[in-house]
Order: C-alpha cells, then sequence, then structure tokens
C-alpha cells in the first residue's frame, strides 16, 4: 500500500474513534479533504477499494459509499467504473452558490491564496457603474489579484466593490468575502455569465504557462440578501484546471 493511503487509513481510524456526533461517512469524507489539503492526497491519485477501506478501517462498505459520493459531489474526487477513486486536479466551481473562491476552494479539500496585484480606488465604467447599479464616475474600489489552487495559479480576478462598503482595504486577506461577512455584508445570491478567449499577454504574465490554453471569462455580480449589488468581478481562468457548475 502507498504511504499516502497508509497515512490516510490511519487518520481516519484516529477520526472515527473520536466521540461526537458527527456522521461517520461524514468523518470519512472530511479526512481525506484534509488529507488532500495537506498534499498527503497529490492530485491524480487513485484511492483503495470500498472494500479495502471497510478491511482497514472498520467501517460498512455503505459508509465508504456514501462518503465517497460526498466527496465526489463537492468535487474533490472522479469516480468512474473499471478505474477507480481519483483526486482531482481540476477545481470545480459552483457559479450558483454566494460563497466566494476561498471558501468554495476549502470546501472541495483544497487550499486556496491569493496574490494581490491592486488594491485601489477608481472612477467605475459604464460598465461597471450599470452592473453595480451606481452612477457613472462613483467611486469604486478596484481589487485585482492572482488566484490560486494548491500553489497553482488558476485565475486572474478583478473585483469591483462600492467604496462605502470598504472601511479599510488592507483588512481584505485572502477573501474579500470573509472580509464583507466580517463587516455584517451578507453574499445572499450570484448572477453570472461564462464566455471563452484565448488569453492574452497580461494574463500570460500574470500565469506562465507553457502551452497557451484558453481562458474562461466568468463575468459575475454578487447581491446581498435585500437585492443590492455588492461585487462585480470579472475573472480570467484556465480553462484545463477549472470546471464551473450551475445547478438549480
Amino acid at each position: 500500500m502507498e504511504q499516502a493511503h497508509t497515512q490516510l487509513i490511519d487518520q481516519l481510524i484516529q477520526r472515527f474513534s473520536q466521540a461526537d456526533n458527527a456522521p461517520l461517512y461524514l468523518k470519512f469524507a472530511e479526512t481525506v479533504k484534509s488529507a488532500v489539503r495537506s498534499g498527503i492526497l497529490p492530485q491524480g491519485n487513485i484511492l483503495p477499494g470500498e472494500r479495502d477501506f471497510s478491511q482497514l478501517t472498520g467501517v460498512s462498505r455503505i459508509t465508504v459509499r456514501k462518503a465517497m459520493q460526498t466527496l465526489e459531489d463537492d468535487g474533490v474526487v472522479t469516480r468512474s467504473r473499471g478505474y477507480g477513486t481519483q483526486i482531482n486536479s481540476t477545481f470545480e466551481y459552483s457559479l450558483k452558490e454566494a460563497r466566494g473562491f476561498s471558501q468554495q476552494v476549502v470546501l472541495r479539500g483544497k487550499k486556496p491564496n491569493t496574490l494581490w496585484v491592486n488594491k485601489r480606488v477608481v472612477k467605475c465604467s459604464p460598465e461597471v457603474a450599470e452592473q453595480l447599479a451606481v452612477a457613472e464616475d462613483s467611486d469604486v474600489f478596484l481589487l485585482k489579484r492572482i488566484r490560486y489552487v494548491d500553489e497553482d495559479a488558476v485565475s486572474v480576478e478583478e473585483s469591483y466593490v462600492p467604496a462605502e462598503l470598504i472601511a479599510d482595504v488592507d483588512d481584505i486577506g485572502v477573501s474579500l468575502y470573509d472580509y464583507f461577512r466580517s463587516q455584517n455584508i451578507i453574499p445572499q445570491r450570484t448572477r453570472s455569465r461564462v464566455s471563452a478567449r484565448m488569453p492574452d499577454s497580461e494574463f500570460q504574465s500574470h500565469i506562465k504557462l507553457e502551452t497557451p490554453v484558453p481562458v474562461l471569462v466568468i463575468k459575475q455580480v454578487a447581491f446581498d440578501p435585500q437585492n443590492r449589488p455588492i461585487e462585480y468581478s470579472i475573472s480570467y481562468c484556465r480553462s484545463d484546471l477549472y470546471i464551473f457548475i450551475c445547478e438549480e
């Protein structure tokens, strides 16, 4: 058995022994996510089968199957008959959930990071004004950053936020949505449009690729519970690492 799998089995047994009310299948799924996040389970790793997991950890195959279904639903693994269960190398991002990039990455057992390129106040363009429902040339914060998943640069994102919603821009860390929530601003829903194009020189300068791949352009507006636009973002995403999902 691979060393990674031996470590995972030890962590699963330890987690199952902890006295709390969490269902076993959730303990199982959370432990696998943690192993992915810490690098114990690398991208592309083929996990042991249900029978092996059941025998080595002492839980039922039904529990293992339910945990794997949860991990697949969360985009952490891909299961295929005759091939097995594999740790995903792509990142599934929900266009429906108003959770923000960082939270979605963490929920899928991966590690998010951000390299800030710009944080400054600008006069908004007609496009930004329309999306944020503010007057043209109003002050908005331009927040530009490079997004990382498990140390891989995956996207360049520009966010525009009405200036009055940010008290101190330096308080924004990896996650803009975490900052929003700290200010009692709750993202409730999003509206998104997706298109594709080839990468330009600016994208290539931020995300260096040996072979250029198409870029997915995601234009998204986030709304609070009062249906007020609180962010307009334009994300330029590597098509080889992103899978966008939208479910009713």
